[in-house]
């Protein structure tokens, strides 16, 4: 019996509208700078996507979006993997293992489902419902012992983690038996693991970026109005628009970001800047604290286009070459089955699956 898992980073994005900025400072810069001391997995995760209803086309070409994304943003390729979900089977595969292990009270407690099913539950699909349990999937396929996540996928990873525990209970003396396992203290218990329970990584000033529009609402790729995003692929003149667009209040801003906090669209533009300069609150009003948004709205467009125009280019000439890129993904899902089977090889002789 080993005693250590092999440090592994695991995310994914789903391809479903336009990339934002939320989604690049949320994530996508932070999967770059993670690349520097882990190995890491990026995933587009296009088998979420069709939890909802989705044109083929248009979820072909997201996912490609996706990708570009990762490359232009400075992700590596070749010294890491980038993929899309559907080309690796194992995920779909672990994930009814995972069904069969979460309980409905698990997954009844997940706030996105009753966000994104709404009133309607009754008519929303059984994929939607479960899905966390293929996001669990995907994270412990790879036995990942790290997620980058944003504030609102913690709920996500605990539940991964919880799933991760209950097999590795469950199945301790198989595991043993097998000679697969990993020794691990759960509560008093010590058990035979196999799989690593998940560590949230939140790094940053920013980690939740809100609407433009509503400071109390995510910024979303879905919202009806484009002015409530900044998309990775705008134009210069796009994102200043957006910015001197953004909604404020007639207040200036305060000398420090306590003073923020009832004031949650001067909270978020505050909090953009520092993600794109990457330095703390309290170091943005220190320089504009007093000031106006009418000085302060210029600064951060100016800040924002630096910052994403050379992101959007690289991405905007990624797109036109579709062919370079789904080589990339097929050679990035060949490098991830190579990893991902031999665990579902595992996990099927744990369970009982097969002679």
């Amino acid at each position: 019996m080993t005693n250590i898992f092999h440090e592994r980073v695991f995310s994914g994005v789903q391809p479903t509208g336009h990339l934002t900025l939320g989604n690049y400072l949320g994530a996508i810069r932070k999967f770059v700078a993670m690349q520097e001391r882990h190995e890491c997995i990026y995933c587009v995760v296009d088998m979420h996507a069709i939890t909802m209803p989705q044109n083929p086309t248009e979820l072909i070409n997201a996912t490609r979006s996706v990708a570009a994304a990762f490359l232009a943003a400075g992700i590596d390729p070749a010294q890491h993997i980038v993929f899309n979900q559907s080309r690796v089977h194992e995920h779909a595969e672990l994930a009814w293992v995972f069904n069969c292990v979460a309980r409905m009270g698990w997954l009844n407690r997940m706030t996105q489902f009753k966000e994104k099913a709404g009133k309607d539950r009754e008519n929303a699909s059984v994929g939607l419902f479960a899905y966390p349990a293929l996001m669990a999937a995907d994270i412990l396929i790879y036995r990942a012992t790290h997620v980058p996540v944003g504030d609102d996928q913690k709920q996500h990873l605990e539940l991964t983690r919880d799933i991760a525990q209950k097999f590795n209970n469950d199945y301790s003396d198989r595991i043993a038996e097998l000679g697969l396992g990993i020794e691990m203290q759960i509560g008093r218990e010590t058990v035979s693991g196999y799989f690593p329970l998940t560590e949230p990584v939140i790094e940053g000033p920013a980690t939740r970026i809100m609407s433009l529009r509503d400071g109390t609402k995510k910024m979303s790729k879905s919202d009806p109005s484009d002015l409530s995003r900044i998309n990775l692929t705008d134009t210069a003149d796009e994102i200043a628009r957006k910015i001197r667009k953004a909604k404020t209040d007639p207040e200036p801003l305060p000398s420090e970001a306590a003073g923020l906090a009832e004031r949650p669209e001067a909270a978020n533009l505050v909090g953009i800047y520092a993600a794109l300069a990457d330095m703390e609150s309290d170091a943005v009003l220190a320089e504009f604290g007093g000031k106006a948004f009418s000085e302060f709205k210029p600064a951060l467009a100016d800040l924002a286009v630096e910052v994403l125009s050379p992101v959007a280019g690289e991405m905007r000439r990624l797109i036109a070459d579709p062919g370079h890129i789904d080589g990339i993904l097929a050679n990035g899902a060949e490098r991830a089955s190579a990893i991902a089977a031999p665990v579902m090889a595992d996990v099927r002789r744990i369970v009982g699956l097969g002679a």
